[in-house]
């Protein structure tokens, strides 16, 4: 056992940075993040702004001693996003952003940095917004640079709009092979709406069959950007990717904020840890923060005393104080996922100030009851959900039960992709094994019954779990949701994503070609058509160069109806599904016939029925397994070969009736998974 002194640690400072570069290359094989070696910390003082020093550099202080963020002042900081649609390459670009800046090292192995999730690496997709502060220098004086790589899925837009709260400008990424989708409209939008500014960046330009020229028409004609405002980049290869940080200096705004002000800060996101409690992230709209101060949630009225501030490059790095402009993240001893709320304002107790307008509230798509598999992990499961949401702000839970899995919850999510993200994070990160019902959408009922107005103070309800889906003699009308959809294509698969768009009852509200190869096409979908398996048909019609997008737009009255499905004549309350009555049929023969392949075969035959009220509409049969009772009889009375075949028979048929019927778990997540009909 030896001590190291300052004096033997200088000298063994070449060992050290050898044993760090080969710790990065090993973590770097297990998708981590790389660690900067140490740049002789016994030589730093303290910062001077006006002196050029690299990300890494300057984060290297978190070795011995926080950081000092005073060197910063408002003029100094852009806070900007990366929006695009899927795989136009965002996160490409924030690696690119981080190497230069000097946040993460050089290597082949950076893919993906700012995607830390198991889900996102397995899938390819970003499913959390993740922030990075990057230091550098231009013009003689080194800028504070706070990014955010977000999701480019439609079902993850939640996730942009909250990342945009907290900035002053975007980075419009648009693909130059695949041009404009519907994402990127939607994305572009959500950015004018909050007064942004934009810098569009076309991105794959080494690419053999890019056209930067026909997206640059494109990004003119849709958007009004002038063709010269586009930057061409390559950031597989970083060819012209300096520009790009060069243009957020110039074109985006610094944070219009006074370090003068009473405290106000953002949390626009968090985590749970499981030893220092809630890990808020928060933009400083006015004021400093620092540790020991008391602060005070707007929302739960609570005080605490924060234990740790810092910025994120892309690791957790302490500061001695955070400052108005700046964005970073703060422990403050909360122990309970319900103190953190996503838009929140947090201030100092001895200065209360107006809170900050918060986040719109969520309106969930998609609605699936969720249980546990064993009754005895309900508290487990319990407590895994409730710190999942509090990372995922967007998903709604509801207390729920069933005569068949017991005690659960009834979930509210923003898509079926939404869902199945939700489901694997529970599984790799709390080891939660689960049970999810069928995904459905929210119904609304206006009610005629007295009886039921009172029951529930009135008219007009919402119906998010089919089982409790009012009767037709007591309400007077149904109301379904719409949706408006944007669908972008290629001209040539036009008329069969027409078709496609005509046989889920949308109505064509507009059509607008952007330039001689694609199409905008603008319908009205009921939601209840779109939200399991639209989006594959499209891909599969258009030979998966279409791309689709939609929001809210409100109710409309339908026909609907309640169909219950029947396992040996016993109703199954998970698989209860409410539809327009013109594809009851399709319907429940398509669900009857998944569920026959997803049954395992017993020893007894099984009957799958679709009902409407008292009348069957669609039946498929599980056979039930074999045995020859008669293969050792050799001759003999053929009064005992009956008696054998009839002992048989009345065995099977008192099987049918006390017998249970094992569904797997799988069985519920693709059972509404129908083909486009014919």
């Amino acid at each position: 056992m030896f001590i190291l002194t300052p004096v033997s640690l200088r000298k063994c400072l070449p060992l050290v940075n050898w044993i760090l570069r080969f710790q990065n290359s090993f973590w770097r094989s297990k998708d981590c993040c790389q660690v900067a070696p140490l740049q002789g910390w016994h030589k730093l003082q303290k910062f001077s702004p006006n002196k050029t020093v690299s990300c890494r550099q300057y984060s290297s202080r978190s070795q011995k001693e926080n950081l000092d963020m005073s060197g910063f002042p408002v003029e100094n900081i852009r806070n900007f996003s990366i929006i695009a649609h899927v795989d136009h390459g965002k996160s490409t670009l924030a690696d690119r952003l981080l190497e230069i800046t000097g946040a993460i090292l050089k290597t082949e192995c950076n893919k993906q940095v700012l995607d830390k999730l198991q889900v996102e690496r397995e899938r390819g997709i970003t499913v959390k917004a993740q922030t990075a502060s990057l230091f550098y220098p231009s013009g003689g004086r080194t800028y504070l640079l706070n990014l955010i790589d977000t999701p480019g899925h439609v079902d993850f837009s939640y996730e942009v709009s909250r990342s945009l709260s907290a900035c002053q400008g975007v980075i419009l990424v648009v693909d130059a092979n695949e041009g404009i989708q519907a994402q990127t409209v939607a994305n572009f939008f959500l950015a004018f709406e909050a007064q942004l500014s934009i810098i569009p960046v076309i991105n794959k330009i080494d690419l053999k069959n890019a056209d930067p020229e026909r997206v640059e028409k494109q990004i003119e004609k849709m958007f009004d950007i002038p063709r010269d405002e586009c930057i061409r980049i390559s950031a597989k290869l970083g060819t012209n990717v300096e520009k790009v940080l060069q243009e957020v200096i110039a074109r985006i705004p610094p944070p219009n904020m006074d370090r003068s002000d009473p405290l106000r800060a953002l949390v626009f996101d968090s985590t749970f840890d499981q030893y220092r409690g809630v890990v808020a992230n928060i933009a400083l709209f006015g004021g400093e923060i620092c540790k020991g101060q008391k602060i005070v949630s707007s929302h739960t009225t609570k005080s605490y005393e924060v234990n740790e501030v810092g910025i994120l490059t892309p690791n957790e790095q302490p500061a001695e104080k955070l400052y108005a402009g700046q964005v970073g993240y703060l422990t403050a001893g909360m122990k309970e996922v319900q103190e953190a709320q996503i838009g929140d304002t947090l201030y100092l107790q001895k200065q209360p100030v107006e809170p900050l307008p918060g986040f719109k509230s969520v309106k969930p798509m998609v609605f699936a009851g969720m249980y546990p598999v064993d009754q005895s992990d309900y508290n487990n499961l319990k407590s895994a959900i409730e710190k999942l949401t509090l990372n995922d702000s967007s998903v709604t839970v509801h207390r729920d039960s069933s005569a068949a899995f017991g005690a659960g919850w009834r979930l509210g999510f923003l898509g079926l992709l939404h869902m199945e993200v939700f489901n694997q994070r529970l599984e790799q990160e709390y080891n939660a094994s689960v049970i999810l019902t069928s995904p459905t959408v929210p119904y609304k009922a206006v009610l005629s019954s007295a009886k039921l107005i009172k029951e529930y103070g009135r008219e007009e309800v919402t119906i998010v779990n089919p089982a409790e889906f009012p009767d037709k003699s007591q309400v007077s009308q149904y109301l379904e949701p719409m949706v408006l959809g944007t669908l972008l294509t290629p001209a040539e698969h036009i008329g069969k994503i027409m078709t496609l768009c005509q046989d889920r009852r949308a109505i064509q509200k507009d059509m607008v070609y952007i330039d001689d190869q694609r199409v905008l096409l603008k319908y009205l979908f009921p939601l209840n058509e779109i939200v399991v398996d639209f989006y594959d048909s499209l891909k599969s019609l258009s030979s998966g160069y279409a791309s689709f997008d939609y929001e809210d737009a409100g109710y409309q009255q339908a026909d609907l109806i309640k169909m219950d499905i029947l396992l040996n004549g016993r109703p199954i309350e998970e698989l209860v599904t409410v539809l327009h009555r013109e594809r009851a049929y399709f319907v429940g023969k398509a669900i009857c016939e998944r569920l026959r392949d997803s049954i395992p075969r017993q020893l007894f035959e099984i009957a799958i029925q679709a009902a409407v009220g008292s009348k069957i509409i669609a039946r498929e049969t599980v056979k039930a397994y074999r045995k020859n009772v008669l293969a050792k009889c050799y001759g003999g009375d053929i009064t005992r070969k009956m008696k054998l075949l009839k002992r048989q028979a009345e065995g099977k048929k008192k099987m049918r009736k006390i017998g249970n019927v094992e569904v797997p778990k799988d069985a519920f997540i693709n059972v509404l998974k129908r083909q486009p009909n014919k």
